[in-house]
């Protein structure tokens, strides 16, 4: 019998990216934030989306850091929607940033 948490055979796509870089994420909470929220988020862009959901994006150094942002998103009582890791490329294209 296979135990359900064993991730020894689980593979895991790898990001081409420099080690010593932060990964992009984009953080898809349900609600709108004010552009006020930049700082609280540790500088992460904040794009409303006409659906009322807002995007946080950008750098996050490591796991630690992204699950200390996740954190501040429970503490708003906002609906977490989504997070993915973006290649850093396309971050840069972001419409409608607030910052």
């Amino acid at each position: 019998m296979t135990n359900p948490n064993d991730t020894s055979n689980v593979k895991r796509p790898h990001a081409k990216t420099d080690p010593g870089q932060p990964m992009v994420y984009q953080i898809r909470i349900e609600g709108h934030l004010d552009a006020q929220w930049t700082d609280w988020f540790s500088g992460l862009s904040i794009t409303l989306e006409e659906n009322g959901d807002t995007f946080l994006t950008g750098p996050v150094v490591d796991q630690a850091a992204l699950f200390g942002l996740l954190k501040k998103v429970r503490d708003l009582g906002l609906p977490l929607v989504s997070i993915d890791r973006v290649d850093s490329a396309n971050s840069d294209s972001e419409k409608g940033d607030m910052k």
